[in-house]
């Protein structure tokens, strides 16, 4: 889906992602990271014209937990809202639509996930097929693993690619402060850790941890006022692959390619790639279907393999991609963010910058 109106991501913050955060609740956890963005704008939330979060109740382990989590914003006097049950990059996704029809001129989008509380790993059994897979109990990292092995088996990448993967994330996770892991061993030395699920070893998965974040959308001559240089979103879409694993190939993501296809990433060459890649076997996948040069900044920000706070961490990619766009480190940048098993569900966005524009 092509932008028929020029909308971009003005302001974004989010939070240092942490192993557990225990000592606050997800609404304060998310206070700081929304005064953050509203100050970049200097805009209050009432004043914005729409709201959407996301987030999801079965990581929280209560119906409906999304509603607390609009103390945080101020729902009165009434606000204009709305929730997904997904990562907040597809709350991006619905305020951008929202905007794109001129219902809105300005937009608030928000996502967090607390995935200490309980086992992750178990929790997202709970998005599998609930008649024939999810009583198996295969958790994420177990799938994961099949996939890996499939590209392996496959010739397209080997453990030793895989390490060199992590190690160069989270070597470039040292200079982003909100990582949960910054800095890495040499991929010849991670080759002597222990396997999680083989073949994935501990550094070939992410982080357990809990964050949020949050970014500002805003219309053509709002966004100019509101910011420097905004990052125009010039197109954004989301497709999903079959829900039985066991017929897709595992080893690509037609689902990937043609939301990059719609959003018209092939259309000219990018600079920078945020991929969330929770595991580094699927960064191989992405890669191929988004045929990312070797020239192409992956993942600057060290990506999901440094910090994983889930239901958030797709939101991430598409705010450290305007990021680097507002501060002049990138002119064309592509974000993607994906949900459930083994690259089910994926969402692409092309950002771009320009050299006009002026803070009021």
């Amino acid at each position: 889906m092509r932008a028929a109106r020029d909308i971009a991501v003005v302001a974004f913050a989010q939070t240092d992602h942490l192993r557990n955060t225990a000592e606050v609740s997800e609404v304060e956890m998310l206070i700081p990271v929304l005064q953050d963005v509203l100050g970049q704008v200097r805009s209050a939330a009432g004043e914005i014209d729409f709201t959407c979060s996301g987030s999801s109740d079965y990581l929280a382990g209560r119906a409906f937990s999304f509603t607390m989590a609009l103390d945080g914003v101020g729902a009165w006097p009434p606000i204009s809202e709305s929730h997904v049950e997904m990562d907040g990059a597809w709350a991006l996704y619905e305020a951008w639509v929202k905007l794109l029809t001129g219902e809105a001129e300005t937009a608030l989008v928000y996502s967090y996930g607390k995935s200490s509380p309980g086992s992750l790993r178990d929790v997202l059994t709970r998005q599998l097929d609930p008649y024939y897979v999810a009583p198996l109990w295969p958790d994420s990292v177990s799938l994961a693993a099949l996939q890996a092995q499939a590209l392996i088996d496959a010739g397209d990448t080997d453990e030793r690619q895989l390490a060199g993967v992590a190690a160069r994330s989270r070597t470039a996770a040292a200079d982003n402060p909100h990582a949960q892991l910054r800095g890495s061993a040499t991929a010849e030395a991670l080759l002597d850790g222990d396997y999680l699920v083989r073949p994935l070893r501990r550094h070939d998965a992410p982080p357990i941890g809990d964050g949020a974040a949050a970014v500002m959308l805003a219309e053509g001559d709002t966004a100019r006022r509101l910011c420097a240089r905004p990052a125009w979103i010039r197109g954004m879409d989301h497709r999903i692959e079959a829900h039985s694993l066991g017929v897709r190939d595992l080893t690509d993501s037609p689902s990937t390619r043609l939301a990059a296809e719609r959003a018209g990433a092939f259309e000219r060459p990018v600079d920078t790639a945020e991929l969330h890649a929770p595991f580094t076997s699927q960064e191989v996948v992405l890669r191929k279907a988004l045929r990312l040069a070797d020239d192409v900044a992956v993942n600057p920000s060290g990506g999901a393999l440094a910090a994983n706070p889930v239901m958030a961490a797709g939101l991430i990619r598409v705010g450290e991609a305007a990021a680097r766009i507002h501060r002049g480190a990138s002119d064309r940048a592509l974000a993607h963010a994906t949900s459930g098993p083994c690259l089910q569900q994926n969402l692409v966005a092309v950002l771009e910058g320009d050299s006009r524009g002026s803070r009021g």
